[in-house]
């Protein structure tokens, strides 16, 4: 019976994890280059862990508990096995800014921060009082082959290939990367990425991308699917609540009387 509930409590705090997750995507639907994560779920066993010597044979009747034994499945939980990032492209929105830049296709931009360097999708860059391309935050936008755009003017344009003209003078390229292995890409808030330390990344210049000048990528959450997600989440979340529920009364009784049934 204690099996059981626990089982049920590991759901329930599963989809509270998913919910947590649902949430944080609809809170940045209007987040520039945001994209969405999915709560990942897998099924713990604890016959997993054990020794294949552990597992013995019941020397008792056939019933439930023997097979749990026999089988070595005697526990099974949800367990929360972090989340994962969709990378599909998001809606170009034109602003006339030329400042604002929007990838099309797989890349990313590269910026300096204190941490090393960062990747984003948020192209909504600003030139700072130095004339330094910075992003929101005021990390400087990298170049291909490193340093900072560093701008004298207002008269800036940007090719589709990322190379950076300054009164018609050519002053160097964004640097653009893809990124092979995306399961290798680590969110660090603010809409940047850095790499996990035990994965390859696979990285590469992303010569296939392309840089649209003023446009800015939108998020590519999806808020019908989001509140769908969220409505089988909650219905989810109240059925493990009400197993949860049923064997706390289960246990009640046992407890409560069973030892009268005996006394009698």
């Amino acid at each position: 019976m204690s099996k059981g509930i626990f089982t049920a409590v590991s759901g329930a705090m599963a989809q509270s994890a998913k919910l947590d997750t649902v949430a944080n995507n609809l809170a940045n639907v209007n987040t520039v280059g945001f994209k969405r994560d999915e709560q990942l779920f897998r099924e713990y066993l604890t016959s997993f862990n054990k020794e294949p010597g552990a597992i013995e044979a019941p020397r008792v009747p056939a019933s439930i508990e023997s097979f749990y034994a026999h089988n070595g499945g005697d526990k099974s939980f949800v367990d929360l096995d972090g989340t994962a990032s969709d990378f599909s492209q998001g809606t170009l929105k034109q602003t006339g800014n030329p400042l604002d830049l929007a990838i099309e296709g797989d890349g990313f931009f590269e910026v300096a921060t204190p941490d090393g360097t960062r990747l984003t999708r948020a192209g909504n860059f600003v030139v700072d009082g130095d004339g330094r391309l910075i992003t929101k935050q005021g990390y400087p936008v990298q170049r291909e082959g490193g340093g900072e755009f560093q701008f004298t003017g207002s008269d800036v344009v940007i090719s589709s290939n990322g190379e950076v003209f300054e009164r018609g003078e050519s002053v160097g390229k964004l640097s653009l990367v893809k990124v092979g292995n995306k399961d290798a890409l680590l969110k660090q808030g603010m809409n940047l990425y850095s790499y996990k330390d035990t994965i390859d990344p696979l990285v590469g210049i992303a010569t296939d991308a392309k840089v649209s000048q003023g446009a800015l990528e939108g998020s590519n959450v999806n808020v019908i699917r989001e509140m769908t997600d969220m409505i089988a989440a909650t219905r989810t979340f109240e059925s493990t609540q009400k197993a949860i529920q049923a064997y706390d009364q289960m246990a009640g009784k046992v407890v409560n009387e069973v030892p009268k049934l005996n006394q009698g």
